[in-house]
């Protein structure tokens, strides 16, 4: 081994502080931008794989039969931009049923004669297509499990008729629920819901919202009988929605710990050139040059940071696992996995920051003089803090606290480092503890639990082809109603009661709550608009506005509830269930078309200081003869997505806390051993072990309580930066109840967060000093 590798390894194993620093900076830093890098880049990939594959459509409209011809749909494809297109296809909103006794499952049906196309080529995944009357296949991903062999049956049309599954199929871009032949689907269509035409497009630039956008007014320029529409970018952004999620947080941690890397090894190079000028000049004398004296440095840098990389690659790839969704039986691609290049590219821009700082702190070491370094050797620098420390000895405290308060001003730059150090670990403390309390208002909002008892229906029998037909007749909602009402503590209730629909242009069904009662009470939390306030109202979720292209103010149309039914969009609506494809609207809206709403959950609120297990035993009396039953509290509103994000959030935070500890436990290994004789006299003089403790305890605690109430607001920010960028991830509009989740006296609390952080890495240098004999001390040099 040659002597610079001798000293660089010595430098290492000599200084195990401040590698252990530099090791867990180093980890974190790669940990979190590998995962939030990965995340970033292939959380579309399986999506984007299948729509090239496929030839998607960029942008699926449904053009009303009634008032549009086959040829006036077809002519729209010449419209400017348009790259390919396919149809006109018959498609109509039915609701066919699997068994005789069974509800009605809403679908969208469309008639092709073939799967093969220029756009939207279908993908079989079993059995065969649709060759001639009485065959239906089944979009793999609709409602229906696709059952070969399973009968359907309409007997809301009038020749009642049957059809039997004999393939299931995917469309990358949803464009249906189920496909028939051309012939089929017009026998399914009747005079009074002729469904429409579709038509399928690639545009020649479809990459954003806008040029989608577009290309909608293109296309839909000379047709004015538009039902519906639906853009590959709203579905593309469901796909990948559950991983996106994350890609903000954690590039946010990635960030902070890079930062942290950056300024924590620059400060470990620079006190270590400062405690190690008489070594630097015996390397010197025996013909070392100041090129080989910085290299020395940067390797004891590079060395440990190297450990680090290696163990936040394996960290972000065991942390990928549980986040990355497993989707080669979705799209039939690869599942997800980490990048190789996003390694490659994380490793090189830590290494190379690290290394990059390392230099710029050893260059000091390079220009010294060998004669001046030796000279000055580790003889502490007493001039500076002298104001201070006068100031300090008027002050009424203890002497050990007021030389404790001085320390900082003698060594400036490296209290500002340790403050540094300790400023980002609370910040990323208030951002994790706000970042939790935003988790538990999008949670509290989506269960909305504000209800004291709910009286749930009962929940249907499902087998393998849907529900399953029942004898049982379904409670009445109108005796359950009135059991509540004959309950002396009963302050108010409502009721919900849910059906399905289809929406014109959109495959798939979408969730209709219908409401009885004012609602507006039961914890539904509003982020635009207003709540329902008449029948033909509604309110939705944002990805419900996203989906459909609408706007509060809008009508919407909704199929599949025996009869067509328009509703004007008056609000928008936390709700992240059911992929905000939700309706909430009051129950006299669906009456006409769907007055059988059966499936009837209440909602109590109970009169002030009633008992509510009391009142449940009492309702449950009365409610025992309709067969259902009431408990306590609202629905069940639990996520474990919100459990990974928090449980992923405060791992982090606790490695950003340690490296910051250790940040601060560094510069306080470096000054007391640079003050050793310095203590020894103190102890000469008769300080106890408790008053040296106090005196090294103190000295952090200024630049504890400043990195904490500068960290505290940063922490602040980064909220409010990183959590409505998580929930545009997640196509959530949040309310400010979901952002402003501080308070004042919590932020206090975490403002002592920072001085908590510099205590617990001064502890152990602190119990050191106090251990240290008198003797020992006052020898040393």
């Amino acid at each position: 081994m040659s002597a610079l590798g001798r000293v660089v390894r010595s430098g290492v194993g000599r200084r195990r502080v401040q590698t252990l620093v530099i090791v867990l900076t180093t980890m974190v830093a790669v940990a979190a931008s590998v995962l939030g890098g990965s995340l970033l880049v292939v959380s579309g990939a399986p999506f984007d794989d299948a729509f090239a594959r496929q030839h998607g459509a960029h942008l699926s409209v449904e053009y009303d039969a009634a008032r549009t011809s086959a040829g006036q749909a077809r002519s729209t494809e010449r419209a400017d931009g348009v790259a390919a297109a396919a149809g006109p296809f018959r498609a109509v909103s039915v609701n066919p049923r699997i068994h005789e006794a069974a509800d009605a499952w809403p679908m969208t049906i469309v008639g092709r004669g073939d799967p093969d196309g220029a756009v939207d080529d279908l993908t079989l995944t079993a059995g065969r297509w649709a060759a001639r009357p009485g065959e239906i296949v089944l979009n793999t991903d609709a409602s229906l499990f696709p059952t070969l062999g399973l009968e359907l049956t309409f007997p809301g049309l009038p020749s009642s008729p049957t059809l039997k599954v004999v393939g299931a199929a995917r469309s990358v871009t949803q464009s249906a629920d189920a496909w028939v032949t051309p012939a089929q689907v017009t026998e399914l269509s009747t005079p009074d819901r002729p469904g429409g035409y579709q038509m399928l497009y690639r545009f020649t630039a479809a990459d954003t919202a806008a040029q989608v956008s577009a290309g909608r007014k293109a296309v839909t320029a000379g047709v004015k009988a538009v039902t519906g529409t639906q853009s590959w970018l709203t579905i593309r952004a469901s796909a990948e929605r559950d991983t996106a999620l994350y890609v903000p947080f954690l590039l946010a941690f990635g960030v902070l710990g890079l930062v942290m890397s950056v300024l924590i090894v620059g400060n470990v190079v620079a006190s270590t050139v400062g405690a190690g000028l008489r070594r630097i000049g015996v390397l010197k004398a025996i013909g070392f040059t100041p090129a080989q004296v910085v290299r020395a440095y940067v390797g004891q840098a590079l060395i440990p940071a190297a450990v680090g990389t290696a163990l936040g690659l394996l960290a972000g790839h065991l942390l990928a696992v549980p986040v990355m969704s497993e989707t080669s039986d979705v799209y039939g691609t690869a599942s997800l996995a980490v990048v190789p290049w996003v390694d490659a590219a994380v490793v090189a821009a830590v290494l190379g920051l690290v290394a990059v700082t390392a230099w710029a702190s050893a260059w000091r070491a390079g220009r010294l003089r060998t004669v001046d370094a030796i000279a000055v050797g580790r003889v502490a620098q007493t001039e500076r803090g002298r104001w201070a420390a006068r100031l300090a000895g008027r002050l009424p405290l203890p002497r050990p606290l007021a030389l404790g308060l001085t320390r900082p001003f003698a060594r400036p730059a490296r209290a500002l480092a340790m403050g540094t150090a300790v400023l980002f670990g609370a910040a990323a403390i208030t951002f994790t503890v706000g970042m939790g309390a935003s988790l538990g208002e999008v949670t509290k909002a989506k269960a909305h639990a504000a209800a004291d008892v709910t009286v749930a229906a009962p929940l249907p029998k499902l087998g393998p082809d849907g529900p399953i037909a029942t004898t049982q007749p379904a409670p009445d909602s109108a005796a359950v109603a009135a059991v509540i009402e004959a309950q002396p503590a009963t302050r108010t209730y409502y009721s919900t009661a849910s059906a399905r629909a289809t929406l014109p242009g959109v495959a798939g069904t979408t969730a209709v709550v219908a409401f009885a009662g004012d609602a507006s009470w039961g914890g539904y939390t509003m982020v635009s608009g207003r709540w329902i306030a008449e029948p033909g109202e509604a309110v939705v979720p944002t990805a419900f506005l996203t989906a459909t292209g609408k706007h509060i103010g809008d009508t919407v149309t909704l199929n599949g509830l025996g009869e067509a039914v328009n509703v004007r969009i008056v609000g928008e609506v936390l709700d992240p269930r059911n992929d905000g494809m939700q309706v909430f609207t009051d129950a006299a809206t669906l009456a006409p078309a769907h007055p059988d709403l059966t499936d009837t959950t209440q909602h109590i609120a109970v009169k002030s200081g009633t008992d509510v297990a009391t009142y449940v035993d009492a309702l449950n009396k009365g409610l025992k003869p309709l067969g259902v039953t009431a408990r306590t509290g609202g629905a069940e509103g639990g996520s474990d997505m919100v459990v990974t994000l928090n449980a992923l959030s405060a791992l982090l935070t606790l490695m950003l806390v340690a490296v910051a500890a250790l940040g601060v436990l560094n510069a306080v290994v470096l000054d007391t051993r640079e003050r050793v004789r310095e203590l020894g006299v103190h102890k000469a003089l008769g300080m106890t072990p408790r008053q040296m403790i106090a005196m090294v305890i103190t000295s952090i605690v200024v630049t504890g309580l400043v990195g904490g109430a500068l960290g505290v607001p940063l922490g602040v920010t980064l909220h409010g930066w990183v959590i409505p960028a998580m929930g545009h991830s997640a196509g959530l509009n949040l309310p400010d109840s979901v952002l402003a989740v501080y308070h004042a006296t919590e932020l206090a609390l975490l403002v002592l967060g920072g001085l908590f952080i510099a205590v617990l890495g001064a502890l152990m240098p602190a119990s050191w000093a106090a251990r240290v004999r008198t003797a020992t001390a006052l020898r040393t040099e």
